[in-house]
C-alpha cells in the first residue's frame, strides 16, 4: 500500500506543479497535461508533457524559446488552428489530449472544439472523405481568465 500512496502523492505533486506552470503563463492559453502523467502510467524517468495552445507566432522552435518551462517539462506549443487540424487528422497527441488529457487551464475554451474536430475527422475517415478542415473555428477567451 505504501508504494501506491507514494505514486499517488507523486502524481498529485506533478499535477499541482503543472497547474502552477500553466497559471504562470502570460496571455490567453489552454494547457493540457498529456502523456504518462495524464494516463497514470508514469515512472521515475517520465517527463511532464504539456500541450500548450495559444496565439503563438513563429515556428515551433521559436515558440519553445519563448515558453520557459521548468526542468522535466516537455511543452508542445500549437496555435488553435494547428491543434484543430491535428485533431481532425487523428494525430495521436490530440486524440490523447481530448480523451485522456488533464485540463490545467483553458482560457481559449478549446476542449469542446478539439472534441468536435476529432469526431468530424473520424466521421470523414470512416466515410472515405479526406480529413481536412472546412471552415474556420472561432476560439474565445473566457471572461475573467483561467
Amino acid at each position: 500500500m505504501e508504494v501506491v500512496e507514494r505514486r499517488l502523492r507523486r502524481w498529485r505533486e506533478v499535477i499541482e506543479g503543472a497547474r502552477e506552470f500553466a497559471r504562470s503563463l502570460e496571455g490567453p492559453v489552454s494547457a493540457i497535461l498529456v502523456g504518462s502523467y495524464a494516463r497514470g502510467d508514469f515512472s521515475a524517468w517520465s517527463d511532464v508533457d504539456i500541450l500548450l495552445i495559444g496565439k503563438f507566432e513563429g515556428r515551433p522552435p521559436e515558440r519553445l524559446e519563448r515558453v520557459r518551462a521548468p526542468p522535466g517539462f516537455e511543452v508542445i506549443p500549437l496555435t488553435p488552428e494547428e491543434a484543430v487540424r491535428a485533431a481532425e487528422k487523428g494525430n495521436p497527441l490530440l486524440v490523447e489530449a481530448v480523451e485522456r488529457g488533464v485540463v490545467l487551464r483553458d482560457d481559449l475554451g478549446v476542449m469542446g472544439a478539439l472534441k468536435c474536430a476529432l469526431e468530424r475527422g473520424r466521421a470523414r475517415r470512416g466515410s472515405g472523405q479526406p480529413s481536412l478542415g472546412q471552415g474556420k473555428l472561432e476560439f474565445r477567451e473566457k471572461e475573467g481568465g483561467g
